[in-house]
């Protein structure tokens, strides 16, 4: 898509940041978007040596006095979510840092994301400036201009927002040099419509002779990993349930926020097979349920359930809710050996608490 469209895409490490993987990452995108200095830092650390071209972009609602100054000196593009943001740092991070790139982000106030909580352009959103809280006195010092409208979606979205862009901010995309369309396209899922991304990227390019970005997290770690866990019991309150030695509220917490229901393997809708189990974690959370699943066989304790798709979102959000230990991060080889590249111990536990 990059070489067809000439836009460049760079790794959202909110949704995908296992760094254990940057060697192959790294070969294929051009750089990574960052929420705040620990990203930025981990993105200049460890994505930046298998890529030395690569970007470093980092934005946030609203950037921290101790902070800004190293996130000037490691980054190559700063992104402001306000005028206000903009005028009180962007003299400051020229100073320290005179290559960084100063970009806004703008609200186009135009989103079909499937839930309002990852809607960044719903009712009372803080995320960018709308137009009518947009200061014209900035552009000259802007080098960019982003928008992140996506959850999830296909072209189809990206092209309505894209009008709305234009409707409320064309007449300063020809003063920039690039625009970043944000994240949240689903590039890599089965039947995106890929020509179509490539055709409003090349369209964007020439009319406002203009770089292009994406920064998809999830799209990176598309179907390429999944949890592993095991049946720790099985009891019987109206249903059959199986306890697992996971959990949905710390180590999938998205099925319960978004929420949708993960895929399981080997497993059928709750009736469509003739063993049916609630699958539930191991936490105190009444809540803390997967949901109910069907299977061809009876399930028994010591079972492996796995969860497919949860590489993205997933491990960067997980938590030591209860004391349940972090899952394991594993890497299957091509040639089926797997490689345990880190494992939690009670100490990871135990410092993050005090």
């Amino acid at each position: 898509m990059q070489e067809q469209s000439g836009a460049k895409i760079i790794l959202a490490l909110k949704g995908f940041a296992m760094w254990s993987t940057f060697d192959v990452v790294a070969k294929y995108l051009k750089g990574c978007t960052c929420s705040g200095l620990w990203e930025a830092r981990l993105a200049r650390e460890e994505f930046c040596k298998y890529n030395s071209d690569a970007e470093v972009h980092t934005y946030s609602p609203a950037f921290k006095e101790t902070d800004i100054d190293e996130i000037a000196r490691i980054s190559d593009d700063i992104v402001f979510n306000s005028p206000s943001q903009f005028w009180k740092y962007h003299k400051r991070v020229k100073k320290i840092n005179p290559e960084i790139k100063l970009s806004l982000r703008i609200n186009p106030e135009v989103s079909s994301s499937p839930v309002d909580l990852y809607n960044p352009c719903g009712l009372y959103s803080r995320l960018g400036t709308t137009k009518a809280n947009f200061d014209e006195q900035i552009v000259p010092y802007l080098d960019g201009l982003n928008f992140h409208a996506l959850c999830e979606q296909d072209a189809d979205a990206l092209e309505k927002v894209l009008q709305g862009v234009e409707e409320k901010f064309s007449e300063y995309l020809y003063q920039v040099k690039y625009v970043n369309f944000g994240g949240g396209h689903h590039i890599t899922k089965k039947g995106y419509d890929v020509d179509k991304l490539i055709d409003i990227i090349k369209y964007v390019r020439k009319k406002y002779d203009v770089e292009v970005y994406l920064e998809p997290g999830e799209a990176v770690g598309w179907e390429t990993g999944y949890l592993e866990a095991s049946v720790l019991d099985i009891v019987d309150n109206g249903m059959k349930i199986a306890i697992l030695d996971t959990s949905a509220e710390a180590h999938m917490p998205d099925t319960l926020a978004m929420p949708y229901r993960a895929e399981v393997r080997g497993a059928w809708k709750a009736g469509e097979k003739p063993y049916t189990y609630r699958l539930a974690g191991n936490t105190c959370l009444a809540g803390d349920v997967m949901g109910d699943y069907s299977f061809e066989k009876p399930l028994k304790v010591g079972d492996r359930i796995i969860f497919e798709d949860q590489i993205h979102y997933t491990f960067v959000k997980n938590t030591t809710f209860n004391g349940i230990k972090l899952p394991s991060l594993a890497i299957k080889r091509k040639d089926g050996t797997m490689e345990v590249v880190k494992e939690f111990s009670y100490e990871d536990y135990r410092d993050r608490l005090s």
